[in-house]
């Protein structure tokens, strides 16, 4: 007795060779659905780079962040949350989906194009299974009602095919390739995006620099606060040109209503373009950039630096110069530090600085005001080890005093001094700084761009039906002619009554007002 073929054990199909295996991982890669996943996994990825704070843009914020979460932050920090667009992780998300945009589009490119190229399909054998399906009798003869419909249809951009098969005299039409056209311009943009973004990320750079009033930058790597650069760029890549800040002009609202809202700040500066250049006077204004050989200065922020003479217990000046308080409030309200690492024993201070003075139990010594109408100092002095000699890195806002003693503590204001035992200091007066940040980003031209373009693609694709139309006309038995007409919509919830209305009134001659 043998056994059903229908029962027999199917043999298992062949393992994968290498060859398969790598064209599944390829399918499986640009397939939309994985795009799709891709698109959705970069937008989460993009998160920590909008909560937290940058490397790239605020690296003083970051180092804030990291000293008040010392367990958090430095995990955060390995993982590269703190440089998010710059992680490798990133990256592989980014090219992932760069590869799987262009494995999926290219070929549609194909796809569409050869059917643009080709004719309407040819008309169904049973119109009555289609969307909209009309049947009705004319006098007029079967070629005229087909050319009549042709003539319609033309007028009106369809793409018409016509034919006869079994005594019937057909006509295909076909409209809405700018549908699908639409929706590659779309997706092309998108991958001319991600290239733009790509190559800013790989030759653009940024820095932050903070410059007082009198002060110079000059644009090399030493000169910034924080720098970060693309993996192909370099020091070598940076332009060499220099400005000094001659003034910072600011004003802030005074009446009761808009009272400390900021009505005008700008930067006079004199640039040199690049060296052995004439030096020329310019201004920078928020949201007005400085433009030299495609880097953009951008001011960014701004605030005071009160400016100290400290004289050991000899009397010798160990320090005389305007030191950077970083504003902590909208009025201003400033805190710095400074070190005097040439005095015996090591000096340090820590400040606060307020521009208009004011003191309640609530808040204690602040600002009421952002302009210097009654400005003061509250500083308290420690002795010992600064710390600067262990080849650790110090943050020039933060003062370490693990290893030092505070003597005092004192408010001044402009003109004064304090005799604080070891030494003493005076407050002097004030300066203004600006921070700018300096960026090049040689693919932003190019994205806008391609945004724009996906943006009109993406219109198009939105508000364009693509859909087909066909009528057959036939002699009937009584002399007259019988016409079938239907259409089919290939766009989701889309009607196509109205074109086989019109097509069938069309046809019978009857011209559309």
């Amino acid at each position: 007795m043998t056994a059903s073929p229908a029962l027999e054990t199917q043999a298992p199909p062949p393992p994968l060779d290498a060859a398969g295996f790598w064209r599944w991982v390829w399918r499986q890669l640009t397939s939309m659905r994985t795009a799709l996943i891709l698109l959705f996994a970069l937008a989460v990825a993009s998160i920590p780079g909008s909560i937290l704070p940058q490397r790239g843009n605020n690296p003083l914020l970051v180092d804030e962040w990291l000293e008040e979460q010392p367990t958090v932050g430095p995990i955060l920090d390995r993982l590269g949350f703190f440089d998010v667009f710059g992680a490798p992780w990133f990256a592989a998300i980014y090219l992932l989906l760069f590869i799987s945009l262009i494995g999926c589009v290219l070929p549609r490119v194909g796809v569409h194009w050869r059917a643009m190229r080709s004719q309407p399909p040819v008309a169904p054998k049973n119109l009555s299974r289609l969307q909209a399906f009309h049947e009705q009798t004319s006098a007029l003869p079967p070629a005229l009602v087909i050319d009549n419909a042709v003539e319609f249809l033309r007028g009106q951009r369809w793409r018409v095919r016509t034919g006869t098969s079994d005594s019937q005299v057909w006509v295909s039409a076909e409209k809405g390739y700018l549908r699908e056209t639409g929706n590659l311009v779309f997706h092309l943009a998108l991958v001319l995006i991600l290239a733009a973004v790509a190559i800013g990320g790989l030759f653009g750079w940024r820095g932050n620099v903070i410059v007082k009033e009198g002060s110079g930058f000059s644009n090399t790597l030493t000169q910034y606060d924080a720098w970060g650069g693309g993996r192909l760029s370099s020091a070598d890549t940076i332009p060499p040109f220099a400005f000094t800040l001659e003034d910072f002009a600011v004003e802030f609202e005074r009446r009761e209503a808009e009272r400390g809202s900021p009505r005008l700040f700008e930067a006079t500066v004199e640039v040199q373009r690049s060296p052995g250049e004439p030096i020329e006077p310019d201004l920078i204004e928020v949201n007005y950039p400085l433009t030299i050989a495609g880097a953009k200065i951008f001011l960014v922020g701004h605030g005071f630096a009160p400016t100290f003479i400290v004289r050991d217990s000899s009397g010798a000046t160990v320090l005389d110069d305007a030191v950077v308080f970083l504003p902590q409030d909208g009025n201003f309200t400033s805190t710095g530090v400074i070190k005097v690492p040439d005095s015996t024993p090591q000096l340090g201070f820590r400040g606060i600085f307020l521009p208009t003075s004011a003191i309640d139990d609530i808040r204690g010594p602040h600002s009421a005001f952002p302009e210097p109408d009654d400005p003061s100092v509250f500083l308290s002095v420690w002795e010992g080890d600064l710390g600067l000699d262990s080849g650790i890195p110090q943050s020039v806002y933060t003062l370490k005093t693990e290893a030092m003693e505070q003597i005092g503590l004192r408010a001044l204001i402009p003109g004064q001094t304090w005799d604080f035992g070891q030494g003493e200091i005076e407050f002097t007066g004030w300066q203004r700084w600006a921070s700018f940040q300096i960026a090049f980003d040689p693919g932003k031209e190019a994205a806008l761009a391609a945004a724009v373009i996906a943006t009109v693609g993406l219109t198009i694709s939105l508000f364009t039906r693509r859909r087909r139309v066909w009528v057959k006309a036939q002699p009937a038995d009584n002399g007259s002619t019988l016409v079938r007409s239907a259409g089919l919509s290939k766009s989701e919830a889309a009607d196509v009554s109205d074109d086989v209305r019109e097509v069938l009134e069309a046809s019978e001659g009857k011209a559309r007002e």
